[in-house]
């Protein structure tokens, strides 16, 4: 039986509500003790100004290992547009769907260990949503591989994709999470795919890069179907454990 994402309990003890003269007492506590410095945070701004400043990038984007990779950006170069701009998105793209891909599979694991009774969720849904993640994986690697790119490569967009995602790994992987509750996670992370997918049809279409955009636009046709029917889940569980009717 799956368990609920939300419940009243005891418990929970966090509010302030919950013990009234302790928490005035904090309040009569704070406002008796004066400010250990005066100013605002104004100068806390200013060093984080200068740490900005000063910062290295997050990454680089590594030449092509290829003659035809080194051809391609050379002549991309010389028409006014960076080659590496692409690389790096496409390297984000690629570490988001090997991500995906194991979304999925903690989110099929925990719909098959609940298999609720009445479940509006579709495991064999689920598991297609899974192979075509994996399926858009290759797409990509194949990709930067006909620019002469290394799908090995962490790229800066790669490295700070997988940073933003991390939370949503983290809800997916907690046992305590409901499916509910995972969900909402999983929606955040194909609200972020489709507009990835969205740029880079943009990209390659302005680079000239046809057959590209088109095998990427097929890959959208699926995104879509995936946020679709992940955010028509989410919206009838919560509306159908909150007793209101989901039609």
């Amino acid at each position: 039986m799956e368990k609920t994402s939300v419940e009243m309990s005891s418990k929970n003890r966090t509010g302030i509500g919950m013990s009234p003269v302790d928490s005035q007492r904090m309040i009569d506590a704070a406002q008796a003790a004066p400010p250990s410095s005066s100013g605002d945070e104004s100068a806390l701004a200013k060093l984080d100004s200068v740490y900005i400043r000063e910062a290295e990038p997050v990454g680089s984007v590594p030449p092509p290992g290829t003659l035809k990779g080194m051809a391609q950006a050379t002549l991309q170069k010389l028409t006014g547009k960076h080659p590496e701009v692409l690389v790096d998105k496409l390297g984000e793209r690629l570490a988001f769907e090997r991500t995906g891909t194991r979304l999925y599979d903690y989110l099929i694991n925990k719909c098959e260990t609940a298999s609720e009774a009445g479940s509006p969720i579709s495991v064999d849904t689920l598991k297609r949503f899974r192979r075509e993640e994996a399926q858009h994986f290759k797409l990509v690697a194949k990709a930067l591989e006909s620019l002469g790119a290394d799908p090995t490569t962490q790229t800066p967009g790669a490295d700070v994709s997988a940073v933003a995602s991390s939370g949503v790994l983290q809800i997916m992987s907690d046992p305590r999470t409901s499916i509910d509750q995972s969900l909402e996670a999983i929606l955040t992370a194909e609200l972020v795919d489709h507009a990835g997918w969205e740029l880079l049809i943009r990209l390659t279409s302005e680079m000239g890069l046809d057959d590209m955009a088109n095998d990427f636009r097929t890959a959208l046709t699926e995104e879509d179907d995936h946020l679709m029917q992940v955010r028509q889940w989410h919206e009838q569980s919560t509306l159908s454990h909150a007793g209101v009717s989901a039609i």
